[in-house]
């Protein structure tokens, strides 16, 4: 069911990958467990979708849960955690959240420098993005 749904987000059929998104991450729940890696990914692919919808309450409520639970699970410098950190920085960016999402990618920014290195294509796609929001927010 998850890769189907991964198959109706990558054709933008956002209805059809949520009703899916929403079985497997209640299956998961129940069956593995609310900390479980596989869960924690399919709630992430739900906020994924609502993100996509323009549901930026729901992506942000869902994406505070990935991410708290990753930095407790995984540790904060892990990178399933980081990328949590990212999805939620660009939700509150959508949001108009500016000063909070460039906060949260200023502290992602750090964290994957620190773990994976200045050149790696993760903290280049966060300098990127922290980069491009600077120079909106001095417009």
């Amino acid at each position: 069911m998850a890769n189907m749904a991964s198959t109706y987000r990558n054709q933008g059929r956002w209805k059809e990958a949520e009703d899916l998104e929403v079985q497997v991450m209640e299956t998961s729940l129940r069956v593995l467990g609310q900390e479980h890696l596989d869960t924690l990914t399919s709630i992430a692919n739900l906020a994924s979708t609502f993100w996509n919808q323009g549901r930026w309450k729901e992506a942000e409520d869902l994406d505070v849960q990935v991410m708290e639970t990753r930095k407790r699970v995984l540790g904060q410098e892990h990178p399933s955690t980081l990328t949590s950190m990212n999805n939620l920085a660009f939700t509150w960016k959508s949001q108009g959240k500016a000063k909070e999402a460039l906060s949260l990618m200023e502290e992602c920014f750090r964290c994957w420098t620190s773990c994976v290195g200045i050149d790696h294509p993760d903290t280049q796609s966060s300098l990127k993005a922290l980069n491009q929001w600077r120079e909106e927010g001095s417009d």
